[in-house]
């Protein structure tokens, strides 16, 4: 039987890197980061069930699911190890996947995190779950990235061509819905947190619309926490290359370091 979930692969070497993008989004998002890190590894880009080529998985919606299908499909492939990276709702899908089999698990990168705190900007993910034609994209686009944002008509153009696919904007629609019941998200004890001893790195935006940058407070004291300044909730876009050499850097960390450090970038 062949798996519905997709993975765009590039790149060859002896370490795997798993890229999960956040809500709304795919594979293509990750294009420049992609570019950066399939020089030396082996690169899977998954589309999460319920998005772009994923849109049909079963039961697609909740991160449990997700976390469960990338994993399955990890097998199928024969992947033994690998370097884990989420965005947002990837983020989360990328920390449940690490608390369920965390010997698969060499690293773990979070980029500004679902799951770490209840409070989220559910009026503007449900904005941009339903939009459909290009301006409403890049003004929700704009409206979750920092002041510094970059050129967004590459990203504009993927995500349009994704809802343009009959069903896809419903599917959103419902799983902004579920994601953001009550108008907060789900949590992820800490006392889980901090079971995973895989070095783990986490990247915020100081400027996130999304989620706030509070929810880098108070981690297990091992992980590692990047503060992007004047970054906002889209840190793939907005700074595609320091999210590579945050990849990069968090894969050649041991476990568990004895003197974790927390740094601003800029």
């Amino acid at each position: 039987m062949i798996s519905s979930l997709h993975a765009a692969e590039r790149g060859a070497g002896s370490k795997t890197i798993v890229l999960l993008h956040g809500f709304g989004g795919c594979h293509d998002v990750w294009g420049e980061v992609i570019s950066s890190l399939s020089a030396s590894a082996r690169v899977l880009a998954y589309d999460l069930p319920g998005h772009g080529l994923s849109l049909d998985f079963p039961g697609a919606g909740l991160a449990k699911v997700a976390a469960r299908a990338v994993l399955a499909d990890l097998t199928a492939r024969s992947v033994k190890r690998v370097h884990l990276v989420g965005h947002s709702m990837g983020g989360a899908v990328a920390a449940l996947m690490a608390l369920t089999e965390p010997d698969k698990v060499a690293s773990l990168t979070l980029l500004a995190p679902g799951g770490f705190g209840a409070e989220i900007n559910a009026p503007l993910l449900r904005r941009f779950a339903a939009a459909r034609d290009p301006s409403d994209i890049r003004a929700c686009l704009v409206a979750m990235s920092g002041p510094l944002t970059r050129s967004m008509d590459h990203i504009v153009d993927s995500l349009g061509d994704m809802r343009a696919r009959p069903g896809q904007v419903e599917k959103l629609i419902e799983i902004a819905a579920a994601m953001t019941s009550g108008d907060r998200q789900g949590v992820i004890p800490r006392d889980q947190l901090d079971r995973l001893a895989m070095p783990v790195m986490v990247a915020w935006g100081s400027d996130d619309a999304v989620l706030p940058v509070t929810q880098a407070d108070d981690l297990p004291a091992h992980f590692h926490v990047h503060h992007v300044l004047e970054a906002g909730h889209m840190l793939i876009e907005e700074a595609p290359g320091l999210v590579a050499k945050i990849i990069q850097r968090n894969m050649n960390r041991r476990a568990r370091p004895l003197h974790p450090r927390r740094a601003a970038t800029g």
